[in-house]
């Protein structure tokens, strides 16, 4: 397929892009940028006019739960990447914690077998840290790796081992891959479901405090500076996250971060009662957390914006704060709230938004995108930031419907999702 994207505003982070052109793309990569007049169109071209709208390198999301194989009653490839795509996501990285764990070469190519039967956009497994995700026993990350797994993690739990992390990391260094990490003390957690402090005493619930968080990030820290592998902390959440991270890169150390739109969107504050559409992990924090969290984006302190898409059932969701899983979606939001949230607070600039989704988690998994260049694979996004609208839980293609969104009026709309120039994801108005 080739197209002729016309009167668009280039957003493009890595050639400081920020202009309106047309981009012309032949036969899935980019093959012109510029003003192209109509005898430089292949006849057969599909026209699309971006007036109005900005046209960026697609987003990668470095962090979802696709759940299939063993959960496919919360999620399938199919359906996890189609909300992908609907986010403006033209490639996902899903964590291990599946069922068996993807925790070995065969479980990565079958993997990579479904995506390729199943998704329109690009799929990066991520391989466990450990066999059966249990912490006793180091993966075949090399295998892994052979076999197309991008990164390591043991996502849903922190490897509690630090001797047989610190081996983890090393294999991962050795290999070139990043080390995703969830960072949580699990001899802390308890029966914790929400953040600890006033909020959770009103609503009669057990705590998690920040510590839960910071021990594992600044032992993971540690950790990376001795090995020399590449750390990724996922769902930051914490103002001491922000800070240990700021310090670290100072060191020179290889430390990146990622905070998830609920993370800055939202405070345990706005949890109106017991309901489970609240309860993520690591949880809903303070005004404090939020504001640093926020600061830590704008200066580039925390590079990428991820969504850490947990779909569940519906009736798993209806239980108490205290006995229901962990987890939102996310993928179908993410771009607005960003938008809402970071863009028109004046936190982030419309390229520095681009670059927090797009062109960063590129480069931190070490994979192709993250920028238009003639030549460069037509993963794009076509995306306005000023249209209002509703969040609708009900128009979620994702089976997951448990988010905390419902309902709030965002603004910035996806448009067009293209991967290798076709068009994977469409907006049509809803009647």
């Amino acid at each position: 397929m080739n197209l002729w994207i016309k009167n668009g505003h280039l957003l493009d982070p890595a050639n400081r892009c920020d202009e309106i052109c047309d981009i012309y793309v032949k036969e899935g990569k980019v093959a012109g940028i510029g003003s192209l007049s109509s005898d430089e169109k292949m006849d057969g071209a599909i026209v699309i006019d971006a007036s109005g709208k900005y046209v960026m390198p697609g987003f990668l999301d470095l962090h979802v739960h696709l759940r299939e194989p063993g959960f496919e009653y919360k999620e399938t490839i199919k359906t996890g990447t189609a909300a992908a795509a609907k986010g403006g996501f033209t490639a996902v990285c899903p964590m291990p914690n599946t069922k068996p764990p993807a925790d070995c070469p065969e479980m990565i190519r079958k993997i990579r077998e479904i995506a390729e039967r199943d998704s329109k956009i690009h799929v990066y497994p991520v391989g466990a840290v450990t066999k059966g995700q249990m912490g006793d026993e180091i993966t075949d990350i090399a295998g892994m790796v052979k076999a197309g797994a991008k990164a390591i993690s043991e996502d849903g739990k922190s490897v509690m081992d630090a001797a047989l992390y610190r081996e983890a990391m090393k294999e991962a260094a050795k290999a070139g891959i990043p080390v995703l990490a969830h960072c949580e003390d699990k001899n802390m957690v308890g029966g914790g479901a929400m953040n600890a402090g006033a909020k959770a005493d009103e609503l009669g619930l057990c705590g998690i405090t920040n510590a839960v968080e910071d021990v594992i990030v600044a032992r993971d820290i540690l950790l990376a500076r001795e090995t020399g592998a590449r750390l990724h902390l996922c769902h930051c959440s914490t103002k001491d996250s922000v800070s240990m991270i700021r310090f670290a890169k100072q060191e020179g150390v290889m430390v990146s971060g990622e905070v998830c739109p609920h993370h800055f969107a939202m405070t345990e504050d706005e949890i109106p009662s017991d309901d489970a559409n609240y309860k993520m992990n690591p949880p809903l924090r303070s005004r404090e957390d939020v504001d640093m969290l926020c600061q830590g984006l704008s200066e580039g302190v925390m590079e990428a914006i991820s969504t850490d898409h947990a779909p569940h059932g519906e009736e798993e969701k209806k239980k108490s704060m205290a006995e229901a899983p962990f987890g939102i979606v996310g993928s179908e939001t993410a771009y607005a709230l960003a938008v809402t949230y970071l863009v028109k607070k004046g936190y982030l600039t419309p390229m520095q938004l681009v670059e927090r989704m797009s062109t960063n988690p590129c480069r931190i998994l070490g994979v192709p995108g993250g920028s238009l260049s003639v030549g460069m694979p037509a993963d794009i996004t076509i995306a306005d930031m000023d249209t209002c609208y509703e969040i609708d839980k009900n128009t979620f293609v994702s089976k997951g419907k448990n988010t905390p969104f419902h309902g709030k009026q965002v603004q910035g709309r996806v448009f067009y999702t293209i991967v290798g120039g076709e068009i994977v994801y469409q907006y049509k108005e809803e009647k």
